[in-house]
């Protein structure tokens, strides 16, 4: 016959899974939150450089203020979902360890907890499920804002190759190897 404690220990237990798996997240969606905050604070830099009388003489300086600006909104929304999640996140880890709580403290207390523990569990399941989609939408906003800096580069990568182009031609119409 099998060990009522260890049946309550194996109860308490599975929450705690979860958790683990939430704190992993939650470590992710910090990282994450770090870096869309120092992206900010890099496009602010490189605008503010940008409106200067130096800046405005770059080439594309037009098309890349433009581009931040673009950004701006995109990393704000990203911002936002990160946050969010995070809540997500926070929230789960509480209802899942409340969830431990209660499934421990009614075993001792013997006293009957219904379903509670187990519309908890599904509570926090459901704030990890809700964050993780947050992410999703977050990942995907990032990616359309690498390909709008990508066309960009590209774009002052023909610029520079032009002015490179254009050297070297004024080099061999006055008869110089290149």
């Amino acid at each position: 016959m099998a060990d009522p404690s260890l049946a309550v220990l194996t109860a308490m237990i599975t929450p705690a899974v979860l958790i683990s798996g939430a704190g992993t997240l939650l470590m992710s969606t910090s990282a994450r939150l770090g870096r869309s905050t120092d992206r900010v604070r890099a496009l602010t830099a490189r605008f503010k450089f940008l409106v200067s009388e130096e800046g405005q003489r770059e080439p594309l300086a037009r098309d890349e203020k433009r581009m931040i600006i673009q950004q701006l909104p995109r990393l704000t929304r990203r911002t936002r979902y990160i946050q969010r999640a995070m809540q997500a996140f926070y929230l789960a880890v509480t209802l899942l360890v409340c969830t431990s709580i209660l499934i421990g403290a009614g075993s001792l207390g013997s006293f009957d907890t219904g379903l509670m523990p187990i519309l908890l569990a599904i509570l926090g399941a459901g704030g990890l499920a809700y964050g993780a989609l947050l992410l999703s939408y977050e990942a995907t906003l990032s990616a359309i804002t690498t390909r709008e800096e990508m066309r960009f580069l590209e774009k002052l990568g023909a610029h520079y190759a032009g002015l490179y182009d254009e050297g070297a031609e004024g080099l061999r119409s006055e008869g110089l190897k290149v």
